[in-house]
């Protein structure tokens, strides 16, 4: 069974960093997309960014991109985002995804960590 579990994500204020984990369990790395999206209440999930399997290609969203460093061990089956230079609009709950075919096919997701940044 696959399991992705997201760890964090927490308070800071405007301008801090937070590093987001995400462990997989039941599934390796090898072979599928990883990304990250977060939601807020209300609102859809959006996509935040991707990296390929070979860690070769990453993908980010425009509100976020030279700001977040998305990465991945495949030894550790690990991916990480780092996130600097936070601001309020950045405040959602961040899910981990597995994609099986694509920058935008995904077929599993963590319980989400929640970031929050204050202003």
């Amino acid at each position: 069974q696959v399991q992705l579990v997201e760890s964090g994500g927490g308070l800071v204020q405007a301008g801090g960093s937070l590093r987001l984990s995400c462990e997989a369990s039941g599934t390796t790395f090898s072979s599928y997309v990883m990304g990250w999206f977060r939601q807020v209440p209300g609102k859809e999930r959006e996509f935040v960014s991707a990296i390929a399997w070979n860690g070769g290609n990453t993908l980010y969203a425009g509100s976020v991109k030279g700001r977040f460093t998305i990465s991945r061990d495949k030894g550790k089956n690990t991916l990480s985002l780092q996130m600097n230079s936070l601001k309020p609009e950045d405040t959602a709950v961040y899910y981990c995804l597995r994609g099986p075919s694509g920058w935008w096919t995904y077929d599993y997701w963590g319980q989400g960590t929640q970031v929050t940044v204050s202003s």
